[in-house]
């Protein structure tokens, strides 16, 4: 018997949806004889897991920690995240009210693509291009304009030539520390340039700075930390972070600094998104990021650890594959970025990594041009030194095996 009702439809904006390729990977690598290079997944064992106890038994102390907050965030983290901003912009002063929490910073990137971005309008991405972002601007139905980087960051001199031709973009999206997926730094030059860039033709910047306080390389400047942010050399940059990276995933606790106007279209647009975020969590986070003697030592383990392994990883490849393979040397942050010099298709590749217990991100994945199909990102935060090494020998024989049915 036929039903008299339509069939329920969907949304236009869903047809262009498509899952990010690196959660669809993390799905397949989740058998415990694969070891995982692919996710941008922080060691679990060095998240620090009794000073989140504490923090939590110590919050819950109080009624607030329990009960609905401000839509923009508890105050309490929000002054937090304030003073660590003014510290990383070399003592600019950051004021708690142009702070807005977010259930992690993914969803800070959504609702900035709601509030800045109309459909059809022009968003300029790195390529290759961090995927969660070309997920967001995807939804948004921007119109999606990439930029090379190199390896001082967006080719800011391509993007004033294209200025210069006619392109107008609403925003432009950078992951300008430790670059998801390539790993590498904007110079402060560049980070100026785009500054000037943004005051002179009228679009936002999104600074997305998920990895900043993870360096442990010198950079071109010659000092351990990256530039100052962009943020510091012109009103129209807004910045993203979280605290999945240094602290714990399972917080959600991320946020962004913006102008007061954009905050106030955010929280209008977060009040019909959840209301609030929680209190408990945010309170957790503010109180270990204001406890600034401990987490000055926990970022030094982290530091330590994360230099350790993207050494042990690099140290791998390059004796594992020598010239066939050419790999970034990583300064800071989660991942680094290779390439295959014989030809490779890295696509072809990952099932027979798969195959052999070994996984990571085919290039592909990041941007449609060809010349990243050798090419591959590799995470080395979760793993110790010794699995690293055994996961490249695994690489190693995938890679030797296609070889021959080639």
């Amino acid at each position: 018997m036929s039903s008299p009702y339509l069939s329920a439809g969907l949304a236009r904006r869903t047809e262009s949806l498509t899952s990010s390729a690196i959660r669809d990977l993390l799905a397949l690598t989740a058998r415990d004889d694969v070891i995982s290079l692919a996710g941008g997944l922080p060691a679990t064992d060095l998240i620090p897991v009794n000073r989140i106890a504490a923090a939590a038994e110590s919050v819950l102390r109080s009624p607030d920690a329990v009960q609905y907050c401000a839509t923009p965030g508890h105050r309490t983290l929000r002054s937090a995240i304030a003073a660590r901003e003014t510290l990383a912009r070399g003592g600019m002063p950051v004021s708690a009210d142009t702070v807005v929490a977010t259930h992690g910073s993914q969803q800070a990137l959504t609702l900035l693509a709601q509030a800045l971005i109309d459909p059809g309008a022009v968003v300029v991405v790195d390529e290759p291009a961090y995927t969660g972002a070309l997920q967001v601007f995807s939804i948004a139905e921007a119109q999606v304009e990439s930029i090379p980087i190199t390896d001082t960051g967006m080719d800011t001199e391509e993007l004033e030539r294209r200025l210069k031709a006619g392109l107008r973009p609403a925003v432009v999206h950078t992951v300008a520390n430790f670059h998801n997926p390539r790993g590498v730094t904007m110079s402060d030059q560049r980070r100026r340039h785009l500054a000037v860039l943004a005051d002179r033709y009228g679009f936002w910047v999104i600074e997305d700075d998920p990895y900043g306080e993870i360096f442990f390389g010198t950079t071109e400047s010659g000092i351990d930390a990256p530039p100052l942010p962009i943020a510091c050399h012109s009103d129209r940059v807004i910045r993203l972070s979280s605290a999945s990276k240094i602290l714990a995933p399972t917080l959600r606790v991320g946020w962004f600094v913006a102008p007061p106007g954009v905050c106030g279209a955010v929280e209008l647009l977060k009040q019909g998104a959840d209301l609030c975020g929680s209190s408990m969590t945010q309170l957790m986070a503010a109180e270990m990021l204001a406890d600034t003697s401990w987490l000055a030592a926990h970022l030094a383990v982290l530091r330590r650890e994360y230099s350790s392994r993207a050494t042990a990883l690099t140290s791998a490849l390059a004796a594992e594959f020598g010239s066939r393979l050419t790999v970034s040397r990583p300064a800071g942050g989660m991942f680094a970025w290779a390439a295959f010099e014989d030809g490779t298709d890295t696509g072809e590749l990952l099932p027979v990594a798969l195959d052999h217990g070994v996984a990571f991100v085919p290039g592909a994945a990041f941007a449609s041009a060809a010349q990243y199909r050798h090419s591959l990102r590799l995470s080395f935060a979760g793993s110790t030194p010794a699995v690293l090494a055994d996961a490249v020998r695994r690489l190693g024989t995938a890679h030797a095996a296609l070889t021959r049915v080639r």
